[in-house]
């Protein structure tokens, strides 16, 4: 089970790195990449294209401004592409979000928050789930972990009697 995570800049890396995180914690392997759908768009369709074969099961594209990675990516793969939209100094990331959202019919990406690194990994663990059982267990103590956390919060906030 591996996932490729590639981003157009290296400067997308703090982001980039908490999707990382996350995917070790589910004992997914990754490999993270620099490649630029705009300054390399030979080396962005050369990998996208050999990513199946390379055993590269999901791919998540991490991009700021004229975001146009995941696309480029989701058009030279038939695996499933995540967009990760990086907020840029321009417009805090819209122009990213609507750069990688915005695809033509044929070309799906699926699109998570500006700076979503986190569900990022998230969706491509769910998406691997499906032919990994042992990682649906995992995303189901995940989940049930994160409600404990509210729930402790909420009492917490609320006080040890319950009462406001």
């Amino acid at each position: 089970m591996k996932v490729a995570i590639v981003m157009g800049s290296k400067s997308d890396y703090p982001v980039v790195e908490r999707a990382e995180k996350i995917l070790a914690e589910f004992g997914i392997a990754y490999e993270t990449r620099v490649i630029s759908a705009h300054r390399t768009p030979k080396a962005a369709a050369d990998f996208a294209s050999s990513a199946d074969a390379a055993g590269i099961e999901a791919i998540i594209a991490a991009a700021g401004k004229a975001a146009h990675l995941a696309g480029v990516i989701a058009a030279h793969t038939p695996l499933p592409v995540i967009g990760l939209p990086i907020k840029s100094s321009t417009l805090d990331g819209l122009d990213s979000l609507l750069s990688t959202v915005q695809m033509p019919k044929g070309v799906p990406v699926a699109t998570v928050a500006i700076d979503g690194a986190e569900n990022a990994a998230l969706l491509a663990a769910q998406m691997l789930s499906l032919r990994y059982s042992g990682l649906k267990t995992a995303l189901l103590a995940y989940k049930e972990r994160m409600e404990n956390e509210v729930l402790a919060a909420d009492r917490e906030f609320r006080g040890s009697d319950g009462l406001l």
